[in-house]
């Protein structure tokens, strides 16, 4: 098999137009050391690519345009128009067609996905507001993806060398997170980000912190009995298993000391109690990671940025390093997938030998 057939498919969807998503998306790709790793295909718009080479004076950044995903070129940028209609591009304001048009780029992605035709995704963001629709009833990519896999748990996990941190509820108000917590979600939320551990990043004994919800940690029932009857009891179970978890600590101290440092992966039981901590350590090379899905998804961790859209100021980097991250899980998974293939067949040939 020839290196360029090797070579991981990687689609990106291009998000909200009038946001930054085509921006990083382009200035991502416009290293040719990206296509020496990875065969980019990018779910988009050529109208839209168009009047961005203009507004980033991007006039040579080139590219294949293709229908579907094995017409593409492993030595060049392939696209796959998926807004067959013509859309005005006004960065930095929520337009309609601009969320129509991400969840088209989205769906067309995800259906190639399940269907193996691309070995990983990378999502550029969303407006969670102007891309709902009758078919898109969704608080993010993450619950969109767990019913498309029909897959019923997963993390969303925000990863990157300094820390890798999942939240027990996602994207979900604060005066509903107590609601949305039990001990058995809690324990299934801290197993989802072991076997990520092990089977995405190979960390093979993993060491998990589990944060607390209330202040102090509850300060042993003072403040809120959240800790001693959900999370401890999710813990203790963890650990009867043989799991190294701990906690549930203070996230106050757990930060300011850099307790962090010393664990494998932090769980936290809200989205920005998590989120927070890691975009202040982790923001330009943080990763967006759905762990528990049966494909590869990943993302930046930023938003649309509507502010800084259009002005060719925006990083590049979580993009980057997003793309990184679908392609390392994706070869790391695919590794391990061939050495228990042929761990299986020795063992067969051995059971045969016996007969």
């Amino acid at each position: 098999m020839s290196e360029e057939i090797q070579k991981p498919i990687i689609g990106i969807t291009m998000g909200d137009f009038n946001g930054i998503g085509p921006e990083v998306i382009m200035k991502a790709l416009a290293n040719q050391q990206m296509n020496r790793i990875c065969i980019p295909i990018l779910y988009g718009s050529t109208k839209v690519i168009a009047r961005y080479k203009q507004v980033l004076g991007m006039n040579d950044w080139q590219y294949l345009s293709i229908t579907k995903p094995d017409q593409a070129n492993p030595k060049q940028i392939n696209v796959i128009n998926c807004v067959p209609d013509a859309h005005e591009v006004d960065t930095g304001k929520v337009k309609s067609d601009a969320g129509a048009a991400a969840l088209s780029c989205l769906k067309r992605a995800t259906a190639d996905l399940k269907e193996g035709r691309i070995h990983a995704m990378v999502t550029a963001p969303i407006n969670k507001h102007n891309i709902q629709s009758e078919t898109f009833k969704f608080p993010g990519h993450t619950e969109f993806l767990a019913e498309s896999f029909e897959t019923k748990d997963v993390l969303m996990f925000m990863v990157s060398e300094k820390l890798k941190i999942g939240v027990a509820t996602g994207h979900v108000p604060l005066q509903k997170v107590k609601e949305n917590l039990s001990k058995e979600k809690i324990a299934k939320k801290i197993d989802l980000m072991i076997q990520s551990l092990k089977n995405d990043f190979g960390i093979q004994r993993p060491k998990i912190a589990v944060l607390g919800l209330n202040p102090h940690a509850g300060e042993n029932g003072l403040i809120g009995k959240e800790e001693a009857e959900m999370i401890q009891p999710a813990i203790d179970e963890m650990k009867a298993k043989g799991h190294f978890v701990f906690g549930p600590f203070p996230t106050d101290g757990f930060f300011g000391n850099n307790t962090q440092s010393q664990y494998d992966g932090v769980l936290a039981m809200y989205h920005d109690q998590g989120l927070t901590p890691f975009k202040m350590l982790a923001f330009e090379e943080g990763v967006n990671f759905t762990a528990g899905l049966p494909a590869v998804r990943t993302s930046p961790d930023h938003g649309t940025a509507y502010d800084i859209a259009g002005k060719n100021v925006a990083d590049a980097s979580s993009m980057i390093h997003a793309i990184f991250t679908a392609i390392d899980v994706h070869l790391y998974r695919t590794e391990k997938k061939e050495i228990e293939k042929n761990a299986l067949k020795k063992k067969f040939i051995l059971e045969r030998e016996r007969f």
